[in-house]
């Protein structure tokens, strides 16, 4: 038996999101990435005696927007908590967070995997603020303390143990980076920390109900980071367990450099914290009316747009998937449809020709130059075979990218126009047979694939403007007889 069906992994994330507000949860520093270190900084920021901190409002919408995307229930009524440990980049010697009353219980969120769909079980989701950074690689003797970040608002969203492999750890990070930035609450930029993932994993017995003990690998800053060291822990776990020896909780870090993981600490139970209500903030009250009003303003959420592709549209999965991959896709996607109604053409050339030429100059369809209508012109010249698919993504599409001109109007002035005059085309045809005598003997012999070489010519000799349709019609009535 592999020892990989041998065991089962039992995996938990939290996921940190640092919420696009302008200023921090507690005070109006900005949050603006970049700045000179310890520049957005106040008295409040930097926990100066005497100070009182005020609740950012929008980010408390912005927590309650992923919660109802998430279909989480939204607590009524919350307070901040102290959570209180002793590190160099945390100025007030405590992190104000939520503990008794996360904002946001229970919810799921749903997933697919080359097993199936799943639905992820969440145990939270809760505001708090972030702390500073430390940066041990600028100086030799000294580690460096940037505070802007500290006071940066952050929803921290856990899931119950409820993943069992580093292929559905990644696609739960990817789903939640891709809700967060259709939701605009968070930019979803790992690299520059504004998501970040701490994996707690363990091992047990496959059949087994106890859990195994946990590690937590901290801080991971990307998605594969998330499935390297998901991996690597699983493996390595199993094969201390394989050895006899005991599983010590701690926590980890990963190295990227070689994809593997390192101890860096023995991990804190909850109450080495001493969590207790923060006394400067006054506890605060959601009605039901304020939930519902953020719940009226969501934007269609991408699970329930791909249903909708699929059922009103009749796209693929697939197709219907990637449209949503990202918000900016699917809204250039409803733009072009309210302009035409071929939508399976507006599919393929959005995921297609568009997409390569996106990727290669990285951007998105936020950045695209290309009107919708224009689009729908476009597709309408090679529905109406004016202009064969070919012709058009190859020649007038790049032209297009970059000058929103007529299509119709451009394939006339570059000379792209197909040629459907049957006089025309059969005059081709006869010189593309006439050319290759020894391919018309192999294919009357039965190499019927040998059509495809035909077109090619024909559509050579007519510089593409030939109808294929017709010119694959004629070739095959004259080469039968």
């Amino acid at each position: 038996m592999l020892l990989q069906e041998k065991y089962e992994a039992v995996i938990g994330l939290e996921v940190h999101a640092q919420l696009a507000t302008a200023s921090k949860l507690f005070c109006g520093d900005s949050t603006g990435f970049g700045a000179a270190p310890n520049t957005h900084v106040s008295p409040i920021t930097l926990g100066h005696p005497g100070t009182l901190p005020k609740t950012n409002k929008k980010a408390v919408e912005y927590a309650i927007k992923m919660g109802l995307a998430c279909n989480c229930e939204i607590e009524k009524d919350n307070y901040f908590a102290r959570k209180n440990y002793f590190y160099p980049d945390l100025p007030k010697g405590y992190q104000i967070s939520q503990h008794t009353t996360p904002i946001c219980k229970a919810g799921y969120v749903t997933i697919h995997t080359s097993t199936g769909r799943k639905d992820v079980q969440l145990n939270r989701i809760h505001l708090e603020e972030d702390a500073g950074k430390s940066i041990h690689d600028l100086e030799d003797d000294f580690t460096c303390i940037d505070l802007n970040r500290a006071g940066t608002p952050l929803i921290e969203i856990v899931t119950e143990p409820d993943l069992h492999s580093a292929e559905e750890a990644w696609h739960y990070v990817t789903e939640i980076r891709k809700l967060v930035q259709w939701l605009d609450i968070c930019d979803g930029n790992m690299e520059e920390g504004s998501l970040r993932c701490d994996a707690n994993i363990s091992v047990r017995l496959r059949g087994e109900k106890k859990l195994g003990t946990r590690v937590e690998v901290k801080n991971l800053n990307s998605i594969r980071n998330v499935k390297k060291a998901i991996e690597f822990e699983i493996d390595r776990i199993i094969g201390l367990l394989e050895e006899g020896k005991t599983i010590q909780q701690q926590t980890r870090s990963f190295d990227a450099s070689n994809d593997t993981t390192f101890a860096i600490r023995d991990k804190e139970e909850a109450n080495d914290y001493r969590y207790f209500p923060d006394p400067d903030l006054a506890p605060f009250h959601l009605s039901p009316d304020y939930i519902q009003a953020i719940n009226t303003d969501l934007p269609e959420l991408p699970n329930a747009l791909t249903e909708k592709y699929m059922s009103r549209f009749g796209l693929s999965e697939y197709d219907a998937a990637q449209l949503c991959d990202a918000k900016s896709t699917a809204h250039y996607f409803e733009s072009v449809i309210l302009h035409s109604q071929q939508y399976k053409a507006i599919a393929n050339w959005m995921l297609g020709p568009i997409r390569q030429y996106l990727n290669d100059q990285q951007k998105d369809f936020s950045n695209l130059l290309l009107k919708p209508a224009t689009l729908a012109a476009l597709i309408e010249l090679v529905q109406l075979s004016k202009v064969n698919f070919s012709v058009a993504s190859s020649k007038l599409l790049p032209v297009l990218l970059e000058n929103n001109a007529d299509p119709l109007v451009l394939a006339e002035s570059m000379n792209l126009m197909q040629v459907s005059d049957e006089n025309a085309i059969e005059a081709w045809v006869n010189e593309a047979i006439a050319a290759m005598p020894d391919k018309v003997a192999e294919y009357k012999k039965g190499k019927k694939g040998l059509i495809g070489l035909f077109v090619g010519e024909v559509k050579k000799r007519s510089q593409g403007k030939a109808d294929p349709k017709q010119v694959t019609s004629l070739l095959e009535q004259k080469l039968n007889q």
